[in-house]
């Protein structure tokens, strides 16, 4: 790693040992990082920040890398580029699986994190984020010249936009498929403000909203959500097939439901089966990315609009793992 002259150059090393170095708010703004003898040379984006907060960013990433016993020296080009907003899929093949609350918590986690992030509810016949994210209710503005709508903030520092907000509430949505794609288009268009990174919590299945995405606004990677059943896992299998045929990638599948502790006894049972979801993974060599048990404390919390992962107890731990492996895929490229 020191690089003499007659050794050839690691950058996968070079940019892992920087990378472990740095927080992860950090590593969210490289662009490129590599040490070439003894001399750190990093490239990140502040096109979002003012004089000081660049001057903060240059100096936290010098303080984290100078004690690196592989680096002499740290020299640190920051851009003015803003970084190209992307696009998560949160996905199923069948309903009923918990793909909603999986995405309010991942993204709830993951500002809890320092991202800036947004909810998309595709979900266009069953909105159910203006209710996780407590924003039922509010109307989204419109810009000045009447062209996009402006994403709704919620209390957890996450944005949100549903046809929920759009809709009367209790309204059933008589649309055709070219009309769910153009709903679709108009959320994921809209004025997400300094937004980056946004999860499109998708209805079930394999239909027009998902075709539509794929078309319109082809996601960056997808995440696939089941329960540990077989029905479930075979319908997840589809999901997948219709990402990897649009050559998205498939980030990872998470069990959610996974065990229920009784509330009066403490026993953990398995309504839906066990460890189904990581066997299938691996089967299909796709990486798992933790599992979620079902619990009465997170069911209710939903109900309330207090999504778990917002809090510091154990039931946000298993969205707290998940968003952090995310956070990495985001950032690397790889889990």
């Amino acid at each position: 790693m020191n690089n003499p002259a007659n050794t050839p150059r690691q950058p996968e090393a070079e940019e892992a040992l920087i990378r472990a170095a740095l927080t992860p708010e950090i590593n969210h703004r490289l662009r490129s990082a590599r040490i070439v003898s003894r001399r750190a040379v990093i490239v990140a984006e502040a096109g979002d920040l003012s004089d000081l907060g660049r001057a903060d960013l240059e100096a936290a990433i010098t303080a984290a890398l100078k004690p690196l016993p592989e680096v002499d020296e740290v020299r640190i080009a920051l851009t003015g580029e803003r970084r190209r907003r992307r696009l998560i899929a949160v996905g199923s093949g069948k309903g009923g699986v918990g793909k909603s609350t999986l995405t309010t918590n991942l993204a709830v986690a993951l500002a809890k994190m320092g991202r800036k992030v947004g909810v998309i509810d595709g979900d266009i016949y069953g909105p159910s984020q203006p209710k996780l994210l407590r924003t039922e209710g509010i109307k989204p503005a419109a810009t000045p010249d009447g062209a996009q709508l402006v994403a709704i903030d919620s209390p957890y520092g996450v944005k949100v936009l549903s046809m929920g907000h759009i809709v009367a509430p209790g309204k059933a949505l008589a649309w055709r498929g070219p009309m769910t794609g153009k709903a679709l288009s108009q959320l994921v268009d809209a004025d997400w403000g300094e937004t980056d990174l946004l999860l499109v919590d998708l209805p079930p299945g394999t239909g027009d909203v998902q075709l539509s995405m794929l078309s319109a606004h082809k996601p960056d990677g997808a995440v696939l959500v089941s329960t540990p059943q077989d029905l479930a896992l075979i319908d997840a299998a589809r999901a997948g097939q219709l990402f990897e045929q649009g050559e998205v990638p498939i980030i990872g599948l998470v069990e959610n439901m996974a065990g229920y502790a009784c509330p009066h006894c403490g026993e953990v049972s398995d309504p839906f089966g066990q460890g189904g979801v990581e066997k299938f993974a691996a089967a299909l060599e796709i990486p798992f990315l933790g599992r979620v048990p079902l619990t009465l404390a997170t069911r209710l919390a939903g109900d309330k609009g207090e999504p778990p992962a917002a809090g510091d107890d154990e039931t946000a731990e298993p969205f707290r793992v998940i968003a952090e492996q995310l956070a990495r895929w985001l950032d690397t490229g790889k889990l």
